[in-house]
């Protein structure tokens, strides 16, 4: 960086006043946590973006740091008064150390707005201010300008193709020249057209926005149009001013981008120069018959007539009359599109789904081009990009969730009673270790429910402990395609960065590695503790989840029953008989299983002077079916105590115990019946000698009901009691041996396991809401939905090299993990449609609420709750430099098996399908033999084992879609190579599905990657329009992932 020595040394002596801050800080430099030097005071003045250092307030600046491509750590703590500014370039981090807590978090905000950023963020805040204020007025303002049927006409400038989430732009048109007069002769011209607006009321010139930089040519027809949102104030009496600019070398056209007066022209010398300007009436446009002018560019001087200028006003859903020749250009490098940029995302069923997207996507981006069709007609593309309030909502649900289900868990260790001192010590560790584990649970929620601004996490900061289980850079992406001759169609893609715990980090590997890794280990811990294969604490944790669930309906359930005995009501009596004898079979079937029996005698072995005593003959099944089925008074039942200490222990005694909940259930039901029928055999006779008789004996039989039904319901829960509290403590024994043999491994990887599900179930459920809203009138699919389930393939670009590798590890597993997730659908009692989770970590729970009217669009048994299964599935090509390096150096076994592995679950997924589904459920352009056929490709393509095998990808994206399913794409950060593989996947479907004409391919390709969303998703994240690829990485890529020129170069990222 460039500076005058002299002037930073004038500014920092200059006056107390002129700083933006001042005081004095302890500083030193920190490498990891390590401070380099003690910290020492200084005299610290804050200008700007500039913090001068200084001995003391009078002495020379011994150090300036310049606050751009930093970020501030401030640390939360009530008595820490110091924050740390961390540089992306590396550089050791500068630790500030404060004199109080206000004073640092004086100093915090202070820091944390200095930048450009922070600058650039209250330039947006007040100009959202000012169009907030400036909307209020609109409607008074326009009734001061123009008469009312001029008002109504520009209110008619709407769209009606499709129904919309937010209000339609007020005004768009396309922009194209002809007939441009070079300085020389032979000079071919680069143009491009800056737009700016003439309020009316103010008079004032304000820069709008410029087209893109069309080359080769006198006569350019510029992609990106003009487009004004709906809250923007413009009049038919607002001016727009033209100005055509030739720009010489691209590489130095800089002041695109830069803030200049609204009113100074850009000196010739930055790599461009004036050609001409041309300025007219926004009514003008509106009010010509063909909705075109066409205007003549002049010079600065208005004298001489440079050429001439098309405008042309752009409605989405409006087929253009004529045909595409009249287009075309000499110039071979002319790219024939039209795109223009709009504020809002489409809905597809209707204003009725409006409040539920709007209560998920936010900030969406759109984009508007045209593209000739084969048969010389137009078909134009509305590309759009949102991001979703999912990104941070569904981590802090589940992050609640697991604090409760490890505190549950922390107290049912304590509650496991006396154990042997090599026990006790070992539940002690485990406890003090899983106490600090959800501290950090804890601590994290904290910080996430702080968060505010942007609904999305950038890939600058997917490094971030606060921020690591939110999904990177989580968007829609939708491409809406109106062709002249084929239905209108939608197509949806998810893209986020791979699930995978950066802040923790790949040195070891990722899940897939460490989880065989630690199981390994675990197995030869038997010394220490008992080993339990994973599926066996699985079937704990499912125990407990149970008991949780059961006990208390059984509860209430039986409260019922003793009700309805003592109201003498028979029909209801039943009910309730019936579905406490449901949730009472569910309850001993839990138990019904070899591992609580052999966990019930290690945990008696594990007491304090533990006696075993032989067993006898063990009685089969089929004995204690037959008890369940005679048993029939409560006396026979043998109350049993709670698991001795220091006696002999019975191992048939739980069977004994568990068997003892079905015989009291047989009792309740024995009597149940015999009051029914003596209730009728009663009535009858009563009845018939004397009504009032009946009507008194009625009083006296209701009492006789509960008090004949009420020790028996007792012994029931008394049962069941027992039975829960001996199984909750055999179970937990079990958990206890699954952490205690790997601490604080266990813990480590359930905490990365976590962070990465987390990523990967905002994503899902982004996707299944988007799907289930575009699906709604699709009765195939819906029923596809709840007799099958729903296919969710993702497609990686990750490497099989370093860091990357680690990478795809922890995404196959979270992806893999998704299966353990099921969907309901509910309806919204209240204006709230963000979705439910519950359930445990082994199976979720996700209930997304619809609007009533949108409710009443479901299948029978959707709506009656039945739940939803997902298949995902997982495809990587890496195509990256770093493949390049693993396939020639290294090792893609990772890939290969994670392709294959996924290939057998969508075979299986297409084979319940085929099954269940009937054929003409399939997209109505699809044959059942074209999914054979592409499938079969696709098993081919996996095992030829060829180097950047790309065609895997774009077969298992087209069989995805073919089988209604959601897509994802997923790179490191979503960013770079998400955005190649995005846009070459939607022009490949306009060409193969809509008749896109094949010498446009790579025009429209290009078209979308310099001018589309997705370059707009890498200024969301890095704040500069530049792919992170440079030339030598490139040359590494397949042909069609390269972006096209200038629109890469260096970008931190």
């Amino acid at each position: 960086m460039r500076f005058n020595a002299k002037d930073l040394a004038l500014l920092a002596r200059r006056p107390s006043g002129c700083f933006d801050k001042e005081g004095r800080l302890k500083i030193c430099r920190v490498v990891g946590d390590e401070k380099l030097i003690e910290p020492r005071e200084r005299w610290c003045r804050l200008k700007g973006n500039l913090l001068f250092l200084m001995k003391n307030k009078s002495s020379e600046a011994s150090e300036v740091v310049i606050l751009e491509r930093c970020w501030i750590v401030e640390f939360r703590s009530k008595t820490d008064v110091s924050i740390v500014l961390k540089f992306q370039s590396g550089e050791p981090d500068l630790y500030l150390e404060a004199a109080s807590k206000p004073d640092c978090e004086s100093w915090a905000v202070a820091l944390g707005e200095a930048n450009s950023e922070g600058l650039q963020n209250k330039i947006q805040q007040l100009r959202r201010l000012i169009m907030e204020i400036k909307e209020e007025r609109s409607s008074d303002e326009a009734r001061q300008f123009l008469p009312s049927s001029q008002v109504d006409s520009l209110g008619e400038l709407q769209f009606t193709s499709i129904q919309r989430i937010a209000n339609e732009p007020k005004l768009e048109f396309s922009l194209a020249c002809k007939d441009l007069v070079a300085a020389t002769r032979d000079r071919k011209l680069n143009t491009f057209i800056q737009v700016s607006v003439v309020h009316p009321a103010e008079h004032i010139l304000t820069r709008y926005s410029s087209t893109e930089i069309v080359e080769g040519t006198r006569d350019p027809l510029f992609l990106t149009g003009v487009t004004f949102p709906p809250e923007y104030p413009i009049y038919e009496e607002t001016k727009i001013k033209l100005t055509v600019y030739d720009v010489k070398d691209k590489s130095q056209d800089t002041v695109r981008t830069s803030v200049l007066p609204d009113h100074k022209e850009p000196r010739a010398d930055v790599g461009r120069s004036f050609l001409g300007c041309t300025t007219f009436r926004v009514g003008d446009l509106v009010k010509s018959k063909e909705q075109q002018l066409t205007l003549t560019l002049r010079t600065s001087d208005g004298g001489k007539t440079v050429g001439t200028i098309e405008v042309n006003l752009v409605k989405m859903g409006e087929l253009e009359d004529g045909e595409t020749d009249h287009i075309t250009t000499d110039t071979q490098d002319q790219k024939c599109a039209l795109v223009r940029e709009c504020t809002a995302t489409e809905g597809i069923s209707g204003k009725d789904n409006l409040p539920s997207l709007n209560a998920v996507l936010k900030n969406p981006i759109c984009k508007l081009y045209r593209f000739p069709t084969s048969d010389n007609k137009w078909m134009r593309i509305r590309e759009q990009m949102a991001e979703t309030t999912l990104s941070f909502h569904v981590p802090k649900e589940l992050i609640n969730l697991h604090i409760k289900e490890d505190m549950r868990r922390n107290q049912e260790l304590k509650d496991l009673g006396e154990l042997a001192p090599h026990w006790d010590n070992m539940r002690r560790s485990v406890i003090a270790h899983c106490d600090q584990m959800l501290s950090m649970y804890q601590d994290t929620l904290a910080e996430l429910g702080k968060h505010t601004g942007s609904s999305f996490k950038s890939s600058c900061s997917k490094g971030e402990k606060t921020l690591e289980f939110i999904p990177i850079n989580l968007h829609l992406q939708r491409m809406h395609v109106h062709s002249p001759r084929l239905k209108d169609a939608l197509y949806d893609v998810i893209t986020v960065g791979a699930p995978a715990a950066h802040f923790q980090g790949f040195k070891n590997g990722g899940l897939r590695k460490l989880l065989s890794k630690f199981e390994a280990e675990r197995r030869n811990t038997g010394y220490q503790c008992i080993y339990y294969s994973p599926e066996n604490t699985a079937k704990a944790k499912e125990v407990l989840s149970n008991i949780n669930h059961l006990q208390p309906l059984i509860s209430s359930h039986a409260d019922l029953l003793l009700n309805s005995a003592s109201q003498h009501s028979p029909d209801s009596l039943k009910n309730s008989l019936k579905m406490l004898s449901e949730k009472t079979e569910l309850f001993v079937h839990a138990f019904k299983d070899q591992l609580v029996r052999s966990a019930l005698l290690a945990l008696y072995t594990a007491r304090p002077g533990c006696v075993l005593k032989k067993p006898a003959v063990p009685r089969n099944t089929a004995e204690e079916g037959d008890d369940l089925q005679h048993q029939d008074h409560p006396s026979q039942i043998k109350r049993q105590d709670s698991i001795p200490h220091h006696s002999e222990y019975d191992e048939e005694e739980w069977d004994r115990v568990w068997a003892n909940v079905g015989k009291s259930l047989n009792c309740v039901i024995a009597m149940v019946d015999r009051l029914l029928e003596k209730d009728n055999i009663s009535h009858i006779k009563e009845g018939e000698n004397d009504p009032s008789a009946a009507d008194c004996k009625l009083l006296h039989t209701g009492s006789d009901w509960y008090e004949q039904l009420y020790p028996l319901v007792i012994t029931l829960k008394d049962c069941m009691g027992e039975v829960v509290t001996r199984a909750k403590q055999s179970m937990a024994f079990v958990l206890l041996q699954e952490l205690a043999c790997g601490l604080p491994q266990c813990l480590m990887l359930t905490l990365r396991r976590d962070i990465v599900f987390s990523q990967a179930l905002a994503g899902l459920v982004c996707g299944f809401i988007i799907k289930l809203h575009t699906g709604l009138h699709d009765q195939g699919f819906l029923q596809q939905l709840h007799t099958v389930g729903l296919l969710v393939q993702y497609e990686g670009l990750l490497s099989t090299y370093s860091e990357e590798a680690g990478m795809l590890e922890d995404m196959a597993v979270g992806i893999s993990d998704l299966q353990k997730v099921m969907f309901k659908v509910i309806e919204a009692k209240s204006e709230d449609f963000l979705p439910i989770i519950t359930g445990r970590r082994e199976h979720y729970i996700i209930e997304v609420q619809l609007p009533a009217k949108m409710f009443e669009l479901l299948p029978q048994e959707i709506k009656e709750g039945k739940l939803l299964r997902m298949y995902p599935v997982l495809f990587n090509v890496g195509i990256n430099e770093q493949q390049t390096l693993a396939e020639r150096f290294g090792d893609t076994t990772l890939q290969e098996n994670i392709n294959q592995e996924n290939l057998e679950l969508l075979k299986e997924y297409y084979k319940l399908f085929t099954e269940k589904m009937p054929p003409d459920c399939l997209p109505h352009f699809q044959e059942q033999n074209d999914l054979k056929g592409l499938l079969e490709n696709l098993h081919q393509n996996i095992q030829a084992k060829k180097r950047k095998n790309v065609e895997i990808m774009w077969l298992a994206a087209t069989i995805c879609r073919k089988l209604n399913g959601v897509r994802f794409t997923c790179c490191k950060s979503a960013k770079d190579r998400t955005s190649m593989s995005v846009t070459l996947e939607q022009c490949s479907i306009l060409r193969d599905e809509h008749q896109l004409h094949k010498d446009f391919f790579i025009r429209a390709l290009d078209c979308m990657r310099r001018e589309g969303c997705r370059i707009e998703n890498v200024l969301k994240n890095v704040k500069c329009r530049k792919y992170a690829f440079n030339m030598i990485q490139l040359m590494a890529f397949p042909k069609y992932y390269r972006p096209p020129e200038g629109t890469y170069g260096k970008a931190d990222t």
